[in-house]
């Protein structure tokens, strides 16, 4: 086997791995897949009949895994495994039963051990790459589950740049998939700063013209007016303090009372539904623009129910519509795209050779910046979505490489960009719209600055929803950043115990 010189902070890392179930969280783009490669080697060597497991969450991610793990590691072609949806049932098992290195989609994993297709018995490694998603219902947690019952060999490696913004999240992660040691880095750390590459920052204030500011005030007034009657319904909250989550709380509050025999709650049920709904086009007018808010508005008109009844009747939701149409119809846009126009030009007159990454939250959007890119000289924009969005495993891992060898030069995509994928050539990053995840903010800003500096440009529609989900996303990503130090401090403080003791 051929084995890859590992940097210093790697070592050291390995060496806990080897000895422990172990979480390593990594800066994006610091080398936590050849940690995992390193372990895979280690495993096979010590258990040479047992499997190899490496999971994650995106078919495209699962694939750069397949061909990274085959570049290092010297076996057969016929050794290594990528299982998807798409392969039959019966199929996958026998690809599992010949294979000694399997990568796939969790999901796919779970359909088999559920079904009883594959035993994680003789696995001698599980790998769980962006584990920051082992809580809850998700599918890394049966796994992590199955395995501890089943294995004759245990041993895990979760991998993540972003575990969660509290202790108590790191600890669920750790306790669903059967961690008990950690092993934590930031950029700070003497041994890592200096791979470090200096990414630059620029913000970028988006005014709304008049004609949107109406639309959104009409469906503010909408919205308040429900809210306002949620008073009396036992919520105590100014209309102005709640917040989507509080909603989505108290449509579950109301949904047990109603359970309860409590019928008055149906209309408690149905105003929340609708504030939900009119926050979200809200929402899509101040972050998107008029095309992704006509598409709501038409969505809804084809509703049926008392929610989408009463909306599509109310005055204010008319008048918003008729003045959405009427702003199309003119040509109106986003001001966010004339933007973006703007500093797309400006960052290929610096650099006819950069590579650029945008990045948007709908589909609609993304088509939407494709069509506009696609109009300026020498610029070539291409759509990376999911597949619910429509687009096969195939099409999305040759856009990556057509990105990688310079057939297009602008990424456009949803946030099937934003997890794992090593996209090393792109030199700026553009989020067009701004997520309240801090997660997903550093999954964004790891995708450039991986192997030379990089730019990261936000746009942000002034006193809308993208300042509050930037200051959001900043604050969790600052405690995250507290809690990693403090973990961090707590790993250095043991080794010095162990060191006294000897």
């Amino acid at each position: 086997m051929h084995t890859p010189k590992p940097r210093l902070y790697q070592e050291n890392i390995l060496n806990t791995c080897i000895k422990n179930n172990c979480l390593v969280v990594l800066p994006t783009g610091t080398g936590k897949t050849l940690i995992a490669v390193l372990l895979a080697i280690e495993r096979i060597k010590k258990y040479p009949k047992s499997k190899i497991l490496v999971l994650a969450p995106s078919r495209p991610l699962v694939a750069q895994h397949y061909t990274t793990f085959k570049n290092y590691i010297n076996l057969e072609k016929k050794e290594f495994a990528l299982i998807t949806g798409k392969i039959k049932p019966k199929n996958r098992k026998k690809i599992w039963e010949n294979s000694r290195l399997v990568f796939s989609t969790p999901q796919c994993i779970k359909n088999d051990l559920v079904e009883g297709r594959i035993s994680l018995s003789n696995v001698s490694l599980v790998v769980f790459d962006e584990a920051h998603h082992g809580v809850q219902d998700y599918a890394y947690v049966y796994i992590a589950n199955e395995y501890k019952r089943q294995a004759r060999e245990f041993k895990v490696l979760a991998l993540t740049a972003s575990p969660g913004g509290t202790k108590e999240k790191i600890d669920e992660i750790c306790s669903n998939l059967g961690i008990d040691a950690v092993e934590i880095r930031t950029e700070r750390d003497e041994d890592l700063k200096y791979y470090i590459k200096e990414k630059v920052f620029e913000w970028v204030p988006i005014e709304l013209p008049e004609g949107m500011k109406k639309i959104n005030k009409l469906i503010k007034k909408s919205y308040k007016e429900r809210v306002e009657k949620l008073k009396n319904f036992d919520v105590n909250k100014a209309p102005s303090q709640i917040t989507k989550k509080d909603l989505i709380v108290y449509q579950n509050e109301f949904l047990k009372k109603v359970k309860k025999g409590y019928k008055a709650y149906y209309s408690a049920i149905s105003l929340t539904s609708q504030a939900l709904k009119l926050s979200y086009a809200s929402e899509l007018l101040e972050t998107q623009g008029l095309i992704p808010l006509q598409e709501y508005w038409e969505k809804l008109e084809k509703g049926v129910g008392r929610t989408a009844t009463c909306i599509n009747f109310d005055k204010n939701v008319i008048e918003a519509k008729a003045l959405t149409k009427k702003l199309l119809d003119k040509g109106i846009n986003h001001p966010k795209m004339e933007k973006l126009i703007e500093i797309v030009k400006k960052e290929f007159e610096r650099d006819k050779n950069t590579k650029i990454m945008i990045f948007a939250n709908y589909r609609t959007t993304v088509e939407e910046i494709v069509k506009v890119l696609s109009k300026i000289k020498n610029v070539k924009p291409v759509k990376l979505v999911g597949q619910r969005e429509g687009m096969t495993q195939k099409e999305q891992i040759e856009r990556l490489r057509d990105f990688a060898n310079g057939k297009y030069n602008i990424l456009v995509g949803t946030c099937i960009i934003e997890e794992g994928l090593d996209v090393t050539s792109a030199k700026v990053a553009i989020f067009f719209d701004i997520v309240p995840s801090e997660i997903r903010k550093i999954q964004r800003i790891g995708r450039v600055g991986r192997t030379q500096s990089g730019k990261i440009i936000f746009l942000m529609t002034k006193n809308s929803r993208d300042q509050a989900y930037y200051w959001s996303a900043k604050r969790k990503e600052k405690l995250m950043r507290s809690v990693l130090k403090k973990m961090g401090k707590e790993r250095e403080a043991r080794k010095l115990n162990l060191l006294d003791f000897f």
